[in-house]
Formats: structure tokens, C-alpha cells, sequence
């Protein structure tokens, strides 16, 4: 799955924010986490998994059309199990974004 986030990422981002945590009160010595932390491109992991959602809601309008028109070879229930993994994918993106609304709005009322 292209969606996933595996723990080397994890730990990654984990590295990333020590360090600039570090760097934030004056500390300089964690400079060689961040050369050992992998990149993430989070636009690039951000956008894939709202491709991926668009995906799963395309893929079951089709077949929510192709059962309408009287295709023999779709089942109600592929449909409505195609239509709930849109509907969760789709929730689930919900709730992330308002997390992190939630998080960008606390970081902007923080004091400098």
C-alpha cells in the first residue's frame, strides 16, 4: 500500500523534530541525527493519500453506476463494501486535516 507509513519514517520525522527541538534552545549537538534521518516529503505523502482516497470514491461510483445499469457481473455487496472503504477513507482524511488545523492553531497562538 502507497498510503502507509512504515517506522523507519516514523523515527525519521521523530529525529527531525528532536533536532530542531534541540536547536530551538541553543543545543547544536544533534546535527548528525538529522544526516542519519531519512527525507519525508510530506506534500508528496500528503498528496498521495488524497489520491488515493479520490481513487477509492471513483472506483466505487463506477461500480455503483455499472450495478444501476444491470451489470451481471457486480454484486450489491461489492458495491456498498466499496462504498464504505470511500466513506471511511474519506472520514478518516476528515480527521486529519482537522487535526492539523488544530495543531497550526495552537502553534500560532503560542508566544515568541
Amino acid at each position: 500500500m502507497t498510503g502507509v507509513i512504515d517506522a523507519s519514517r516514523i523515527e525519521a520525522m521523530l529525529a527531525q523534530l528532536k533536532a530542531v527541538a534541540a536547536r530551538s534552545q541553543g543545543n547544536v549537538a544533534p546535527v548528525q541525527a538529522e544526516k542519519t534521518a531519512e527525507k519525508v516529503d510530506f506534500a508528496g505523502l500528503l498528496k498521495a493519500s488524497l489520491d488515493q482516497v479520490n481513487e477509492r470514491q471513483q472506483t466505487a461510483d463506477k461500480l455503483g453506476q455499472r450495478f444501476v445499469l444491470g451489470d451481471d457481473s457486480v454484486n450489491l455487496s461489492d458495491v456498498m463494501i466499496s462504498m464504505q472503504k470511500a466513506s471511511l477513507s474519506f472520514q478518516a482524511t476528515l480527521q486529519v486535516r482537522n487535526k492539523l488545523v488544530s495543531a497550526y492553531q495552537d502553534i500560532m497562538n503560542m508566544q515568541v
